[in-house]
């Protein structure tokens, strides 16, 4: 019985890895989808893709005039 429990409880914790960065949720595209000019920045000049997921925000360097790093839509749903 020991045994399974240690094997569910090791495959919780490498599917969990795969799911997150850094104990946040992975940005979905739509949160991520945000008119470069609605964009706020989340990193510094010269920040990396890396640099910006780990920070938790969305990064997109298809545009050379727009910010790369930035923080993502809200969810839809109303939080109190």
């Amino acid at each position: 019985m020991d045994y399974k429990v240690f094997c569910l409880f090791a495959i919780a914790l490498i599917v969990g890895s795969f799911s997150s960065a850094h104990g946040q949720a992975a940005l979905t595209q739509a949160q991520c989808n945000v008119l470069p000019v609605a964009r706020v920045n989340c990193g510094e000049p010269g920040i990396t893709a890396t640099e910006c997921f780990n920070k938790g925000c969305c990064f997109d360097s298809t545009n050379p005039d727009a910010i790369w790093c930035y923080y993502a839509r809200p969810d839809d749903e109303c939080v109190l």
